[in-house]
């Protein structure tokens, strides 16, 4: 069986002040934090063994799982070890055998699981990368004709026919975990050694929406996205006070949180606990930071 390691060490420097009181992948999407969403792809997709790295704020995650199925598993890095290390730290807790990779701070809502691992197994691949089809030239990786990566990070290994952008998630097989360092990045210390020495990395066409949440325009995006597919002008959790002369307008309030004031709360994200006084627009609200998303983001 198939294990995954969901990457959630980092810091979210391009979300503080907010990751100063919430690590990054506990960010909220809709009806629960990002690292929820990606955890509940996986379980539906048959994996049962679910791990994820923690250094910023680790007692948000012990909080957190708790209220989580499937289970995530946490091993915690005093240090931060990068994403190669990442993973190699948790070989005890993954196991043997492939182990599908998840950036925690990427939604993808419509990749299908099963389907990259299946087609991971069929291919015999070292690694196998999600990317998001483009011209030939464009995004952050260039393909042959058989959808193996020839172009990364400037660097060429053969021609390409078309281009794509890589989700940060990937199936790796076991040769390909074994020669993973200690410490180091899967890009720039594992995939382009892999590619120079003629290895190769297979890739999983995906059309589908994704978002990097690490972003601030991009965390909106996401929970807009969450509520658009779901029909719903609005959203609020259990718990919630939204004061009678305030009005939701494709905004969400997370539990506990309140609205106070009088006018258009639009296009606003409340985190659980915190609080949002009407009228705002475009705001990340956190319970002590308040992000504001650029209207051109």
């Amino acid at each position: 069986m198939t294990a995954a390691m969901v990457l959630s060490a980092g810091l979210g420097t391009r979300l503080a002040p907010l990751t100063d009181e919430l690590a990054k992948p506990l960010m909220p999407v809709g009806d629960r934090p990002a690292l929820g969403h990606i955890a509940a792809a996986l379980g539906r997709a048959g994996i049962a063994t679910i791990v994820a790295n923690t250094h910023h704020r680790p007692g948000d995650f012990l909080r957190e799982i708790k209220r989580w199925k499937p289970e995530v598993h946490l091993v915690h890095e005093p240090v931060i070890l990068g994403t190669a290390g990442g993973v190699a730290h948790a070989t005890a807790a993954l196991g043997p055998g492939a182990v599908v990779v998840w950036n925690g701070d990427i939604l993808a809502p419509a990749l299908d699981v099963a389907s990259l691992v299946a087609r991971h197994r069929e291919a015999s691949a070292g690694a196998m990368w999600v990317v998001q089809p483009a011209a030939a030239g464009e995004g952050t990786v260039g393909l042959d004709d058989e959808g193996r990566v020839v172009r990364l990070r400037g660097e060429r290994f053969g021609l390409e026919t078309s281009g794509g952008d890589f989700l940060g998630v990937q199936v790796m097989g076991p040769e390909l975990r074994r020669t993973l360092p200690g410490t180091g990045c899967l890009v720039a210390d594992v995939a382009l050694p892999l590619l120079r020495h003629g290895g190769r990395i297979d890739t999983f066409l995906y059309r589908g929406e994704w978002d990097d949440i690490g972003q601030p325009a991009s965390l909106l995006r996401a929970n807009l996205r969450w509520l658009e597919a779901r029909g719903l002008e609005a959203w609020s959790a259990a718990g919630t006070t939204v004061e009678a002369r305030a009005r939701l307008e494709r905004s969400l309030v997370g539990e506990g949180a309140a609205v106070t004031g009088a006018g258009v709360v639009r296009e606003c994200v409340v985190f659980p606990g915190a609080r949002l006084d009407a009228p705002a627009s475009r705001l990340l609200a956190g319970a002590r930071a308040i992000l504001a998303v650029d209207d051109g983001a």
